[in-house]
């Protein structure tokens, strides 16, 4: 048999003591369920069912407890899928107090998967949807959740401030358990702050409500965290008593997760007191209470992923057998179809064909019809034009001779009042004075004639039947030009000499000649270039 000396012996106890600790502290603060296989499958069948149902709210309980079942083992993957399709079908029935219960239950998922922002969102979001509808209790809830999330941080004030509004509101509908849980936390905030007679007070109240409220499960561990506080102010027997205290419940209750706790605080308390050898043996018992607690915790994830994984062998092969019945229906649908489609498409061609037949046969006597008349239509406007070009032609003819005559006979008249003028000057200078004023009143009549705008007027308007948009084109290579530039541009159009021109404009040649250099600076015409050509063109 092995001999320890008592320093080795403690110091041994301490080393499993520690050991003992972190290997509980990883330990799910959830209790595990009783046969969650079996409970998960009912859950499954109860599910599948509301499918078949239709029934939306029916669906979310039964993945909201499946999700459930899968956190108290750990499995927080699959927990957290469980809980989102929940939450997605919990929205589309319109039920937000579900809504929001699920969102702090997911935020728990975030916080255990090392995901604290995640967690403070989802927590959050539930708050702001149990204000909306003014539930106290699903907001004292999530206050709560939010404080203990801030104490983990050790962001002390903004944990007590949390805590202290979720104690509120749990104080204002007289909710004791969970005044009791608030005041737990507070008193583990104060433990962790070192502010034990804080710590002492508020886990004295707790456990005083769970006494009133039956609550055993979480009596054990408000007298363990009692059991803590007394141990680190140096009371040691008095931890003893309450830890025996949480054995006797944690036995009573069956729950093995606070007795291997109680176990191990006990043997911290004698370790302190300096009994090793009974602090050897609870570490012993703790340790061997944590293997059974190992073993069985094994044995039920081990159920409940064989379930899983029987379940989705089972849905695959039902899905592949429904994909498979599926196809063969829509294989002999689609060959019906087929069939049914070449006879109708047989049909619908020839019978196409024959109205194809029909309808291009009378198509060809309406276009032959059709194209008899047109023709008929095109021969008959033909000779319509003919007849008008004819028309036009002879009436052009007309309106020319018109002018021509017109122009000749301006042009006799200008030569006779010139000759007439020729000869009255050369009696002006006659010597005989009796006659002078009378021959110098017929002069001005004379020179009157020659700029009055009778003869004009009719000229243009035969001169623009014949040339009609002549001065218009005039107009837009120089907008002003005077009366008399377009005068002398209408008879440089009809090609008339220098000499006409002259007499029928009443002026001189040298005169001319000075009007048609500044007519071609109008027309800004360069040297060398023909005005009468450039007249022509218009």
């Amino acid at each position: 048999m092995l001999r320890f000396h008592f320093p080795e012996l403690r110091l041994l106890i301490t080393l499993l003591i520690l050991l003992t600790n972190a290997v509980w502290a990883q330990l799910p603060t959830i209790l595990p369920l009783q046969k969650p296989d079996s409970l998960f499958l009912s859950l499954k069948k109860k599910y599948n069912r509301a499918v078949e149902r239709q029934d939306k709210l029916a669906e979310a309980v039964c993945l909201e407890e499946m999700g459930r079942v899968c956190y108290h083992l750990g499995h927080y993957p699959q927990s957290l899928d469980y809980h989102l399709q929940a939450g997605k079908r919990f929205r589309q029935v319109g039920k937000p107090a579900q809504v929001a219960t699920n969102l702090n239950e997911i935020g728990e998922l975030y916080y255990y998967s090392k995901k604290p922002q995640l967690a403070r969102q989802h927590y959050n979001l539930a708050l702001s949807i149990h204000q909306s509808l003014k539930n106290r209790l699903g907001v004292a809830v999530s206050y709560g959740h939010i404080g203990h999330l801030y104490e983990k941080q050790q962001r002390y004030d903004s944990a007590f401030y949390y805590q202290r509004q979720a104690l509120q509101q749990y104080r204002q509908i007289d909710h004791k358990p969970g005044i009791a849980k608030i005041y737990e936390n507070l008193g583990s905030i104060f433990e962790d702050l070192e502010q034990y007679d804080s710590a002492r007070y508020y886990f004295q109240n707790a456990l005083r409500l769970s006494k009133q409220t039956g609550d055993e499960i979480g009596r054990i561990e408000i007298i363990n965290n009692l059991g803590d506080v007394l141990r680190k102010t140096g009371k040691y027997r008095e931890s003893l008593q309450l830890s025996k205290e949480a054995i006797a419940l944690a036995s009573k209750t069956g729950e093995q997760h606070q007795l291997s706790g109680a176990y191990n605080d006990l043997a911290k308390g004698f370790s302190l007191l300096g009994k090793p050898d009974s602090a050897y043996q609870y570490v012993a018992l703790s340790r061997e209470n944590l293997k059974l607690i190992y073993s069985e915790e094994g044995n039920k994830q081990l159920a409940l992923l064989q379930t899983l994984y029987d379940l989705e062998r089972k849905n695959s092969e039902i899905e592949k057998l429904t994909v498979a019945r599926n196809v063969n229906r829509i294989i002999a649908v689609s060959f019906t179809v087929v069939i049914l489609l070449l006879g109708v498409s047989g049909f619908l061609v020839i019978s196409r064909q024959r109205l194809k037949i029909r309808t291009e046969q009378a198509l060809r006597e309406q276009n032959q019809h059709i194209y008899e008349t047109q023709h008929e239509l095109i021969q008959a406007e033909l000779r319509n034009k003919a007849l008008e070009e004819e028309n036009l032609k002879t009436e052009l003819a007309v309106k020319a001779k018109e002018l021509t005559t017109h122009t000749l006979h301006i042009i006799h008249k200008n030569q006779l009042l010139d000759e007439l003028r020729g000869k009255l000057e050369d009696m002006t200078n006659d010597e005989k004075r009796d006659h002078k004023k009378q021959i110098r009143q017929l002069l001005q009549r004379i020179n009157q004639s020659f700029q009055h705008d009778h003869y004009w007027e009719e000229f243009r308007s035969v001169f623009e039947q014949v040339h009609q948009t002549f001065f218009d084109n005039l107009k837009k290579h120089n907008e002003s030009l005077t009366g008399n530039d377009l005068r002398l541009a209408a008879l440089l159009k009809m090609n008339l000499e220098s000499a006409d021109i002259a007499t029928l404009l009443g002026i001189s040649q040298d005169s001319l000649r000075v009007i048609r250099y500044r007519l071609r600076k109008k027309f800004n015409l360069q040297q060398g270039e023909s005005l009468t050509a450039f007249i022509q063109s218009l």
